[in-house]
């Protein structure tokens, strides 16, 4: 049996960090004349949003009726399943819970499931509970105004190292310390995938071959944390090594997270440290310097390190993404559905695709007048809105 089911928690006590979590969604249940009917659970994988609804049904006594957005992508689909559920009472228990996984899979691809959805939230009397990744997406703005809204954080690697402790001591095995704390950490906050590493590597001989295939690689955000976090030492020299990103993209991520961090003194030595950073890449680019890409490497990772007095955890820190990449890729999105707005209209109307995008402004004006002309040409939601934009 996985032990992500065999130890998937019961009741609102067995939740591992995430205590404001259970709070809240704990509010929402007691309150009888809340406005909103619905809430949303949005955070990274593996923290625990299906869990907690499950959670909540059993600590409720209530019958939960679980369904994957992802087979609920258009409106007849959500009529002849949702509806229907959503009017009935339960016929065994006190009462009933509605859970939408994973929302995310909603999308443009069919049109009108979105709509339905909000239609029977309102209608509703059941509580509903949605989960999602990602919920800041322009297409579920109309989601988020009917919903309370409440954000599960990454699971502290602390908390994640006491549960698979746990865990082994119920399954009388063990595990090398040092290879729990590094999986731990590994996990990025993701404590179902650690417990299905955990697993794994209880039953190896040599545990050791498996981490060493883990560590290859590691996200930007397992790397922001050592550094502003831990201690400065040879694993912090050598942390962006293993992060699959340009160095380049990767200042900037450090220049927009340092205030979240630091504060006084160690804000003014990171950041005096970070314009150094710029000095060498100015002089790797006019010059072909190559080798002070040593120097940039150490500057930015053991020297933004050590900026600060101590090293003593200050909790989670939700780390944002480039302001400056954010505008990049934006643009990137509106040229891309510029794009594909203008290869639709070339193939239908048989013209070349260059003359269509110089003509872009005439053909934008003629597809937004008409209705049918955006049906004919298969535009997606996101292209209608990219052109009443």
């Amino acid at each position: 049996m996985q032990w992500t089911e065999k130890y998937r928690p019961k009741f609102f006590i067995d939740i591992r960090g995430q205590n404001l979590a259970v709070e809240k969604i704990r509010e929402f249940i007691r309150n009888k004349n809340r406005e909103k009917n619905s809430i949303i659970l949005h955070g990274p994988p593996g923290t625990g949003k299906t869990a907690l609804a499950h959670v909540t049904a059993n600590e409720t006594a209530s019958e939960l009726f679980e369904l994957n957005a992802s087979d609920l992508r258009n409106k007849d689909k959500l009529k002849e399943i949702l509806r229907p559920a959503a009017e009935q009472k339960s016929l065994d228990k006190k009462g009933k819970i509605i859970l939408i996984d994973e929302v995310d899979g909603i999308s443009g691809v069919d049109r009108g499931g979105l709509t339905e959805l909000l239609s029977i939230l309102e209608e509703t009397s059941h509580p509903v509970i949605i989960t999602a990744n990602d919920i800041w997406d322009k297409q579920f703005t109309p989601l988020r105004r009917k919903s309370e809204i409440i954000q599960l954080k990454e699971i502290d690697y602390k908390t994640i190292k006491d549960t698979l402790i746990f865990i082994l001591r119920k399954e009388k095995k063990f595990v090398d310390n040092n290879i729990l704390t590094n999986l731990s950490i590994r996990a990025k906050g993701d404590l179902r995938a650690a417990v299905n590493d955990l697993q794994t590597i209880a039953s190896m001989k040599e545990p050791s071959i498996f981490m060493d295939e883990r560590n290859k690689e590691v996200d930007i955000f397992s790397a922001l944390r050592l550094i502003f976090k831990g201690k400065p030492t040879s694993d912090v020299l050598k942390i962006f090594d293993s992060v699959n990103m340009s160095l380049d993209e990767i200042i900037l991520w450090v220049e927009e997270n340092i205030p979240a961090e630091y504060q006084g003194e160690a804000l003014t030595k990171a950041y005096d440290l970070l314009s150094k950073v710029d000095v060498f890449k100015g002089r790797i680019y006019k010059q072909q310097y190559w080798r002070f890409l040593l120097y940039e490497n150490i500057l930015l990772s053991y020297g933004i390190s050590s900026s600060k007095r101590e090293n003593k955890d200050t909790g989670f820190t939700s780390y944002k993404k480039p302001t400056r990449i954010l505008k990049i890729w934006m643009n990137n999105q509106r040229t891309a559905k510029k794009k594909s707005i203008a290869q639709k209209y070339a193939r239908y109307v048989h013209v070349g695709e260059k003359r269509a995008m110089k003509e872009f402004p005439l053909i934008r004006a003629v597809i937004i007048s008409n209705p049918k002309i955006q049906k004919e040409l298969r535009l997606t939601e996101e292209e209608i809105e990219y052109l009443n934009n």
